[in-house]
């Protein structure tokens, strides 16, 4: 299962209807172009499963992929196309072993030492960042840049870069070695979503 480049993370307290927000953005995207990325933490495991129940069948239904971050339960239950993990959670191998040979299993990344462990432990790909400063990765602290997320891109591990990413910069990340961009904010609010997600797919190496 190939890496998709514009990898699409959710957050359910920006748009009223998630689903059909999902359907529309997606519309005229060629096949496995796209990965979903269903991170909803506030929601409880029912209403969860329900969405993404939901989402997979837009995902699926216009030929992209769904990934669930952070509950194999949920990702097994509904179908999804594999899951993404917490650098802590469990191991990327055990992950695999559930969901079978052909899942993605990623795994949330923010040093070049992380990348490591990931790729040692048989993760497909990684995020990394955040590359750019932005309000959902603050916690995290200074952005990492894209000296680090080069240095990073050496080990041989995929990278989907994440952190204020927008158009303008996806060919940036790319150039810094980048294999995918992430986004939340960029697909979720704005005045043109679908645009902001086909320049971001115009982006792709």
């Amino acid at each position: 299962m190939g890496l998709p480049f514009v990898h699409l993370i959710t957050d359910g307290t920006l748009v009223p209807d998630l689903r059909a927000h999902l359907d529309e953005v997606l519309r005229g995207v060629g096949p496995g172009r796209v990965a979903v990325h269903l991170r909803e933490k506030s929601l409880g495991g029912g209403a969860l499963l329900a969405l993404a129940v939901a989402l997979a069948e837009v995902c699926h239904a216009r030929g992209q992929l769904l990934l669930v971050n952070g509950r194999l339960d949920v990702a097994l239950a509904c179908g999804a196309d594999g899951v993404h993990l917490p650098a802590n959670a469990v191991g990327p191998a055990e992950a695999r072993r559930l969901l079978g040979p052909a899942a993605l299993v990623g795994v949330s990344c923010h040093s070049a030492g992380e990348v490591e462990r990931a790729r040692a432990g048989g993760a497909s790909y990684a995020t990394f960042g955040p590359v750019w400063e932005t309000p959902s990765k603050a916690r995290f602290g200074a952005p990492v840049g894209l000296a680090r997320l080069r240095e990073a891109s050496r080990i041989g591990l995929p990278l989907v870069a994440l952190g204020g990413v927008e158009a303008s910069r996806a060919p940036l990340a790319v150039a810094a070695g980048a294999a995918g961009v992430a986004v939340i904010r960029a697909w979720l609010t704005g005045p043109d979503p679908v645009a902001s997600v086909r320049a971001l797919l115009a982006g792709a190496p």
